[in-house]
């Protein structure tokens, strides 16, 4: 069985002390959560959610790495840098990046090659735009940015990795794939999984992202293949984050 996993991505938005009141909130909302509960964060408050949430079943993770180990990349900030002060995950991929900071399938692939190197569980993002859905070419995009990911990746490090489907069209907008549409787009992406890994596709978990929340996550998980979701706007208020995470 693969074990659900509820992962908030902040974006860009919350101060230090904006995190530490929202995650003193989220602390005891969740501590009997059955799913894997992680908060990504923007960088300068990483610490501060990793002090907070050390003995804690709150995982930490950070909204992107860079690919390279250290050197002239000005603006990015490294695995290592990362792990000192206490991220576990990352995100990888968000259409966000792709969309306004210049992310390809290729350098999605050489930040999760480095993300895996270097012991982190990267959450890799791949999803279709509006115009791609309409134009019927959903799975083909999918396949591409999953291909293109997970290249010269071997089995073990697959299996250490999350998967989040996020149509463009439904990221922030307020609109969300029905549980049948998402719940046949991530068949999908686990079937063109089974195709790199054979039977070991079926322990990597696969989220749902886009506008999940507290009226529609228990459709949507209790879908077959969708194994949690990567949540924007209901991470940043405690008590819907926590009806998220606590959906049975």
């Amino acid at each position: 069985m693969r074990k659900p996993i509820i992962a908030g991505n902040w974006k860009m938005n919350n101060t230090k002390a904006e995190a530490e009141t929202l995650i003193k909130e989220l602390i005891p909302l969740v501590k009997d959560a059955e799913a894997e509960v992680v908060v990504c964060v923007p960088y300068t408050v990483i610490e501060t959610a990793a002090r907070l949430t050390k003995g804690t079943n709150i995982k930490v993770g950070a909204e992107n790495v860079a690919w390279a180990d250290k050197g002239a990349f000005t603006g990015e900030v490294s695995a290592a840098m990362l792990k000192e002060v206490g991220a576990q995950y990352v995100i990888i991929g968000h259409s966000e990046r792709r969309q306004y900071f210049g992310e390809t399938d290729e350098t999605v692939n050489k930040r999760t090659v480095q993300a895996l190197k270097n012991g982190f569980a990267p959450i890799v993002c791949v999803g279709e735009t509006l115009t791609e859905r309409e134009g019927g070419v959903t799975e083909a995009v999918c396949k591409r940015q999953v291909e293109g990911a997970f290249a010269g990746i071997g089995v073990e490090d697959a299996q250490k990795t999350v998967v989040a489907y996020e149509p463009v069209w439904a990221i922030g907008t307020g609109k969300t794939a029905t549980g049948e549409q998402a719940q046949e787009t991530i068949a999908y992406i686990r079937s063109v999984l089974a195709g790199l890994y054979g039977a070991a596709a079926e322990n990597i978990r696969i989220q749902y992202g886009g506008s999940m929340n507290p009226s529609n996550v228990k459709e949507l998980m209790e879908k077959k293949d969708i194994d949690g979701g990567l949540i924007g706007g209901a991470s940043l208020k405690a008590a819907d984050f926590s009806k998220v995470v606590n959906y049975r």
